[in-house]
């Protein structure tokens, strides 16, 4: 297995409860690098979720997608930072500037070794979203130049990086820089690596999506991956197959 590829994958936990959550990332624990947990998964089972995914190796992304006033996202960035094996922690862009500035201070505050604080994500535009959908909340041009607009406000309020849809990597990368992470769900493995019209399965509430190895060659520093894993027949050997493919668009070193 490579190293390099399971450590961009990110599984996402998508589930009501504990148990079949717990039951999956067990049996994946060794092939992916990253285990996310959603508002829903967090909702229903809490930080003791987090402690016991914690313990099976993979980091944590706690997806929470934070979006309020400055002080009480700063107030949750705190609390968040303080539990065990977060990897990752992630607030919306449109929350603005200033909020962003609160969690990166809270951040940067936390007790404990740097090594083991979150790295800082903002959401830019939700990947369920296209043109059409951002019309109708007000947000006026195409899609890709307002994720643009929000990394760079991002990045300028001490974000380490964001999460966008396949389609922005390129423009995120060449505004902000090699360093900046990019974490890109809306993923969906091609059939026999084939090209975009092979696609495998549905898109499901994805506008915005590109196979693994598109959105690694393009840059993207993770993958989120759900579905085509978790509702698999046999997800390991989903997963597998996913990292093969991350694995084929990969620089050689």
């Amino acid at each position: 297995m490579n190293d390099r590829a399971r450590q961009k994958l990110i599984l996402a936990l998508d589930f009501p409860s504990l148990e079949p959550a717990l039951k999956l990332a067990q049996s994946l624990s060794s092939v992916v690098g990253i285990f996310k947990i959603n508002i829903q998964l967090f909702t229903s089972e809490g930080p003791p979720a987090i402690i016991k995914l914690s313990q099976l190796g993979p980091g944590i992304f706690l997806d929470l997608k934070f979006h309020d006033i400055p002080n009480t996202v700063k107030g949750a960035v705190t609390s968040a930072s303080s539990l065990p094996g977060v990897h990752l922690l992630d607030l919306h862009a449109l929350g603005g500037q200033e909020m962003m500035r609160a969690a990166a201070k809270a951040r940067n505050e936390a007790k404990g070794p740097k090594s083991a604080t979150p790295k800082l994500l903002a959401i830019t535009i939700l990947t369920s979203m296209d043109n059409a959908a951002l019309r109708s909340v007000g947000i006026t041009g195409p899609a890709s130049r307002r994720v643009v607009q929000l990394a760079r406000l991002a990045q300028k309020a001490g974000m380490d990086g964001v999460v966008a849809s396949p389609h922005e990597i390129r423009a995120i990368r060449r505004a902000c820089g090699k360093d900046f992470l990019i974490v890109v769900p809306g993923i969906r493995p091609m059939v026999g690596g084939g090209s975009a019209g092979s696609r495998k399965g549905k898109t499901d509430d994805q506008a915005r999506v590109a196979s693994p190895a598109e959105a690694i060659r393009a840059g993207a520093d993770y993958l989120v991956i759900g579905r085509p894993i978790t509702g698999a027949p046999d997800p390991e050997a989903a997963a597998r197959a996913i990292l093969d493919e991350i694995s084929s668009a990969l620089p050689r070193t």
